[in-house]
């Protein structure tokens, strides 16, 4: 796990599908989850594992980059779909 393989790939493109999704809910504490989770995970790695401070930080930022970004189009896809959805209804009530 994690030897950068293909199933590698496809679990990272799980997690970021998994960061869109959460990050589409209502409540904007949902899309929080992964990257607090991914930096609990980060430090414990860190701490029991003999790694390099300059790869944990390495790996941390890149890592947030990406759930962060997810979260942030995930929040501008919910609020678009309310916008739509509210342009519908007030375009009914005119007629």
């Amino acid at each position: 796990m994690f030897g950068y393989g293909i199933f590698d790939l496809f679990l990272y493109a799980g997690f970021l599908g998994i960061q869109y999704f959460l990050s589409t809910r209502n409540s904007i504490f949902w899309g929080g989850l992964l990257p607090v989770a991914f930096v609990i995970w980060r430090t414990w790695i860190f701490f029991t594992n003999d790694e390099s401070f300059l790869s944990f930080v390495t790996v941390l930022l890149l890592g947030l980059a990406f759930l962060i970004s997810g979260w942030i189009t995930g929040r501008k896809t919910l609020s678009e779909r309310r916008k739509k959805e509210l342009n519908k209804m007030e375009t009914l009530d005119i007629r």
